[in-house]
């Protein structure tokens, strides 16, 4: 997650590769723990066909950027949005021979790209370019229109999320914690 301060996750997924790989996976308690997130959140995403079925009871790589992912989006972008938006570009979750993109390479290219407009901005107008240019930089694949339209809308996302976030701030400054 980025900009979550009350959540302290790596923002890339070889970050959490020792772990995943030293116990064949993680537990839906460890993914919680990673993620911030509730475990009936999880499953729910799970069954809503949002989040890979995890393999024998554990979380993969691809599991936990999923995961990560979609608690970020679902901050400013409806979740069912967040949904079609990932099966746009990767399909169904359960089915990696419909990827464009492996999840964990999506996860990291967008906070590659949320990393450099938080540093950078860019007013929303020029996001696209940006990500555009940023892929030409990184990333070949024979759906890079594809995949610059969703991490443009991700990359908005981001930017709204962190919008939102210093609104809250400053609301708390003029107006107090709590309205009466």
């Amino acid at each position: 997650m980025i900009d979550n301060p009350s959540v302290q996750s790596p923002c890339r997924i070889a970050e959490y590769l020792p772990l995943i790989r030293a116990t064949d996976g993680l537990t839906l308690s460890q993914v919680c723990t990673l993620s911030g997130l509730e475990p009936s959140t999880i499953q729910n995403w799970i069954k809503r066909g949002y989040v890979p079925h995890p393999v024998g009871k554990k979380y993969k790589e691809r599991h936990l950027a999923r995961i990560l992912l979609i608690s970020e989006l679902r901050e400013s972008m409806q979740i069912d949005r967040v949904g079609s938006l990932l099966r746009y570009v990767n399909g169904d979750a359960d089915d990696e021979s419909d990827d464009i993109i492996t999840e964990e390479a999506l996860y990291d290219l967008f906070c590659d790209i949320a990393r450099e407009l938080s540093e950078n901005p860019a007013p929303p107008d020029q996001i696209g370019q940006r990500v555009a240019a940023f892929l030409d930089d990184s990333v070949k694949t024979s759906d890079s229109e594809k995949l610059t339209a969703a991490l443009t809308v991700m990359a908005n996302t981001h930017m709204a999320n962190r919008y939102k976030q210093n609104a809250d701030a400053l609301y708390i400054n003029v107006i107090g914690d709590s309205q009466k």
